[in-house]
Protein backbone atom coordinates (compact mmCIF):
# COMPACT_ATOMS: atom_id res chain seq x y z
CA UNK A 1 0.00 0.00 0.00
CA UNK A 2 2.52 2.31 1.04
CA UNK A 3 4.56 1.20 -2.24
CA UNK A 4 1.46 2.23 -4.48
CA UNK A 5 0.95 5.35 -2.44
CA UNK A 6 4.59 6.76 -2.82
CA UNK A 7 4.63 5.67 -6.84
CA UNK A 8 0.96 7.27 -7.14
CA UNK A 9 1.57 10.29 -4.85
CA UNK A 10 5.51 11.14 -5.41
CA UNK A 11 5.21 15.04 -4.81
CA UNK A 12 3.03 14.19 -1.73
CA UNK A 13 5.34 12.04 -0.22
CA UNK A 14 8.49 14.89 -1.33
CA UNK A 15 6.83 17.36 0.57
CA UNK A 16 6.56 15.53 3.49
CA UNK A 17 4.21 15.82 7.20
CA UNK A 18 6.57 18.71 9.06
CA UNK A 19 8.79 21.31 8.27
CA UNK A 20 8.00 24.80 6.89
CA UNK A 21 6.39 23.17 3.53
CA UNK A 22 5.42 20.02 5.31
CA UNK A 23 1.42 18.65 4.97
CA UNK A 24 0.82 18.68 9.09
CA UNK A 25 2.24 22.96 8.73
CA UNK A 26 -0.24 23.51 6.04
CA UNK A 27 -2.98 21.84 7.77
CA UNK A 28 -2.02 23.75 11.23
CA UNK A 29 -1.78 26.77 9.24
CA UNK A 30 -5.56 26.77 7.47
CA UNK A 31 -7.19 25.26 11.17
CA UNK A 32 -5.14 28.29 12.77
CA UNK A 33 -6.37 30.85 10.17
CA UNK A 34 -10.04 29.95 10.10
CA UNK A 35 -10.52 29.39 14.00
CA UNK A 36 -9.20 32.98 14.58
CA UNK A 37 -10.50 34.65 11.83
CA UNK A 38 -13.96 33.27 12.31
CA UNK A 39 -13.73 34.32 16.11
CA UNK A 40 -12.39 38.25 15.76
CA UNK A 41 -14.65 38.20 12.32
CA UNK A 42 -17.42 36.77 13.77
CA UNK A 43 -17.67 38.45 16.68
CA UNK A 44 -17.16 41.73 14.78
CA UNK A 45 -20.53 40.26 12.39
CA UNK A 46 -22.40 39.60 15.18
CA UNK A 47 -22.11 43.05 16.72
CA UNK A 48 -22.93 44.63 13.08
CA UNK A 49 -26.08 42.21 12.74
CA UNK A 50 -26.91 42.67 15.79
CA UNK A 51 -26.84 46.53 15.39
CA UNK A 52 -28.12 46.37 12.08
CA UNK A 53 -31.73 44.50 13.20
CA UNK A 54 -32.00 47.00 16.31
CA UNK A 55 -31.84 49.85 14.80
CA UNK A 56 -33.43 48.71 12.08
CA UNK A 57 -37.29 50.55 10.83
CA UNK A 58 -38.46 47.82 13.11
CA UNK A 59 -36.53 47.23 15.48
CA UNK A 60 -36.43 47.55 19.60
CA UNK A 61 -34.23 51.06 19.21
CA UNK A 62 -34.93 52.19 15.52
CA UNK A 63 -32.49 54.96 14.71
CA UNK A 64 -31.50 56.40 11.34
CA UNK A 65 -28.20 57.34 11.43
CA UNK A 66 -26.49 54.43 13.34
CA UNK A 67 -28.46 52.04 10.72
CA UNK A 68 -27.02 53.94 7.84
CA UNK A 69 -23.56 54.53 8.92
CA UNK A 70 -23.56 50.75 10.32
CA UNK A 71 -25.36 49.69 6.69
CA UNK A 72 -22.83 51.67 4.66
CA UNK A 73 -19.87 49.95 6.25
CA UNK A 74 -21.34 46.79 5.90
CA UNK A 75 -22.00 47.21 2.27
CA UNK A 76 -18.40 48.82 1.68
CA UNK A 77 -16.28 46.48 2.84
CA UNK A 78 -18.49 42.96 1.19
CA UNK A 79 -18.42 44.94 -2.19
CA UNK A 80 -14.21 44.72 -1.51
CA UNK A 81 -12.60 41.81 -3.56
CA UNK A 82 -10.89 40.09 -0.85
CA UNK A 83 -7.87 39.72 -2.79
CA UNK A 84 -7.96 43.69 -3.14
CA UNK A 85 -8.76 44.20 0.61
CA UNK A 86 -5.33 42.21 1.23
CA UNK A 87 -3.15 45.02 -0.16
CA UNK A 88 -5.88 48.14 0.82
CA UNK A 89 -4.93 47.33 3.86
CA UNK A 90 -1.87 46.12 4.50
CA UNK A 91 -0.39 49.39 6.09
CA UNK A 92 -3.23 48.81 8.83
CA UNK A 93 -2.06 45.11 8.97
CA UNK A 94 1.62 46.27 10.10
CA UNK A 95 0.71 49.03 12.10
CA UNK A 96 -2.02 45.92 14.36
CA UNK A 97 0.33 42.90 14.01
CA UNK A 98 3.83 44.41 13.11
CA UNK A 99 4.13 42.71 9.68
CA UNK A 100 2.34 42.53 6.45
CA UNK A 101 2.97 38.93 5.57
CA UNK A 102 2.77 35.97 7.42
CA UNK A 103 0.07 33.81 9.10
CA UNK A 104 -0.31 36.29 11.73
CA UNK A 105 -1.03 39.05 9.32
CA UNK A 106 -3.56 36.95 7.15
CA UNK A 107 -6.11 37.20 10.39
CA UNK A 108 -6.71 40.99 9.89
CA UNK A 109 -8.14 40.94 6.31
CA UNK A 110 -9.72 37.29 6.72
CA UNK A 111 -11.39 39.23 9.78
CA UNK A 112 -12.02 42.17 7.74
CA UNK A 113 -13.34 40.13 4.90
CA UNK A 114 -15.52 37.98 6.36
CA UNK A 115 -17.26 40.41 8.93
CA UNK A 116 -19.54 41.72 6.42
CA UNK A 117 -20.54 38.68 5.05
CA UNK A 118 -22.03 37.47 8.63
CA UNK A 119 -22.87 40.86 9.54
CA UNK A 120 -25.70 40.38 6.78
CA UNK A 121 -26.15 36.58 7.21
CA UNK A 122 -27.12 37.56 10.65
CA UNK A 123 -29.07 40.41 10.26
CA UNK A 124 -31.50 38.27 7.89
CA UNK A 125 -31.66 35.21 10.39
CA UNK A 126 -32.66 37.81 13.32
CA UNK A 127 -35.12 39.60 11.01
CA UNK A 128 -36.81 36.13 11.11
CA UNK A 129 -37.63 36.40 14.65
CA UNK A 130 -41.15 36.07 15.44
CA UNK A 131 -42.10 39.97 15.96
CA UNK A 132 -45.03 38.99 18.34
CA UNK A 133 -42.20 37.34 20.68
CA UNK A 134 -40.35 40.81 20.74
CA UNK A 135 -43.23 43.12 21.45
CA UNK A 136 -44.11 40.71 23.74
CA UNK A 137 -41.16 40.93 25.68
CA UNK A 138 -41.12 44.74 25.21
CA UNK A 139 -44.34 45.11 26.80
CA UNK A 140 -43.57 42.73 30.00
CA UNK A 141 -40.41 45.29 30.28
CA UNK A 142 -37.69 43.37 29.04
CA UNK A 143 -34.56 45.15 29.12
CA UNK A 144 -32.50 45.63 25.87
CA UNK A 145 -29.96 43.20 26.76
CA UNK A 146 -32.37 40.53 27.85
CA UNK A 147 -34.47 41.09 24.20
CA UNK A 148 -31.22 40.69 22.46
CA UNK A 149 -29.76 37.82 24.01
CA UNK A 150 -33.38 36.07 25.67
CA UNK A 151 -35.12 36.61 22.52
CA UNK A 152 -33.31 37.69 19.17
CA UNK A 153 -30.35 35.15 20.11
CA UNK A 154 -32.37 32.13 21.54
CA UNK A 155 -35.17 32.18 19.17
CA UNK A 156 -32.81 32.74 16.04
CA UNK A 157 -30.41 30.37 17.52
CA UNK A 158 -30.90 27.65 15.18
CA UNK A 159 -30.63 30.33 11.75
CA UNK A 160 -27.74 31.51 13.38
CA UNK A 161 -25.95 28.37 13.35
CA UNK A 162 -27.04 27.38 9.67
CA UNK A 163 -25.48 31.20 8.43
CA UNK A 164 -22.15 30.38 10.72
CA UNK A 165 -21.61 27.41 9.05
CA UNK A 166 -22.05 28.68 5.92
CA UNK A 167 -19.80 31.52 7.10
CA UNK A 168 -17.08 29.17 8.09
CA UNK A 169 -16.95 27.54 4.64
CA UNK A 170 -16.58 30.74 3.19
CA UNK A 171 -13.50 31.78 5.15
CA UNK A 172 -11.80 27.97 4.75
CA UNK A 173 -11.59 29.45 0.87
CA UNK A 174 -10.68 32.81 1.78
CA UNK A 175 -7.03 30.92 3.98
CA UNK A 176 -6.50 29.69 -0.07
CA UNK A 177 -6.08 33.87 -1.25
CA UNK A 178 -4.51 34.22 1.86
CA UNK A 179 -1.40 32.60 0.53
CA UNK A 180 -0.65 35.48 -1.68
CA UNK A 181 0.63 37.30 1.75
CA UNK A 182 2.77 34.45 2.52
CA UNK A 183 0.04 32.53 5.40
CA UNK A 184 0.93 29.35 4.13
CA UNK A 185 -2.24 26.56 4.57
CA UNK A 186 -3.44 24.26 1.93
CA UNK A 187 -4.63 26.80 -0.49
CA UNK A 188 -1.12 27.74 -0.58
CA UNK A 189 -0.20 24.35 -1.06
CA UNK A 190 -1.86 23.62 -3.95
CA UNK A 191 -1.09 26.75 -5.65
CA UNK A 192 2.99 27.19 -4.87
CA UNK A 193 3.46 23.11 -4.93
CA UNK A 194 1.17 21.94 -7.06
CA UNK A 195 -0.32 23.91 -9.74
CA UNK A 196 2.97 25.74 -10.17
CA UNK A 197 5.47 22.92 -10.61
CA UNK A 198 2.89 21.20 -12.65
CA UNK A 199 2.82 18.53 -9.54
CA UNK A 200 -0.79 17.37 -9.88
CA UNK A 201 -0.68 15.10 -7.15
CA UNK A 202 -0.10 17.96 -4.08
CA UNK A 203 -3.17 20.23 -6.09
CA UNK A 204 -5.17 17.23 -5.94
CA UNK A 205 -4.50 15.72 -2.03
CA UNK A 206 -4.14 19.54 -1.13
CA UNK A 207 -8.01 19.84 -2.25
CA UNK A 208 -9.41 16.69 -1.36
CA UNK A 209 -8.19 18.19 2.59
CA UNK A 210 -9.87 21.57 1.79
CA UNK A 211 -13.57 19.34 1.50
CA UNK A 212 -12.99 17.04 4.12
CA UNK A 213 -12.46 20.25 6.26
CA UNK A 214 -15.97 21.59 4.37
CA UNK A 215 -17.75 18.45 4.62
CA UNK A 216 -17.43 18.33 8.45
CA UNK A 217 -17.94 21.72 9.14
CA UNK A 218 -20.70 21.50 6.95
CA UNK A 219 -22.31 18.05 8.55
CA UNK A 220 -21.40 19.13 12.37
CA UNK A 221 -23.34 22.71 11.29
CA UNK A 222 -26.45 21.09 10.32
CA UNK A 223 -26.35 18.31 12.91
CA UNK A 224 -26.11 21.44 15.62
CA UNK A 225 -28.99 23.50 13.62
CA UNK A 226 -31.46 20.47 13.77
CA UNK A 227 -30.91 19.71 17.37
CA UNK A 228 -31.29 23.22 18.58
CA UNK A 229 -34.42 24.21 16.63
CA UNK A 230 -37.20 24.08 18.56
CA UNK A 231 -39.99 25.00 15.62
Amino acid sequence: MSTWFSQTFPNVVYQGWGGDTGWGTAIFQTLFMTFWAAVFGGLLGLIFGIGLVVTGPRGITPNKTIFWILDKIVSIFRAVPFIILLAFIAPFTKALVGTQIGINAALVPLSLGVFPFYARQIQVALSEVDGGIVEAAQAVGASFSQIVFGVYIKEGRSEIIRVSTVTLISLIGLTAVAGAIGAGGLGNMAVAYGYNRFANDTTLVATVLVLIMVLIVQVTGDWLAKRYNHK
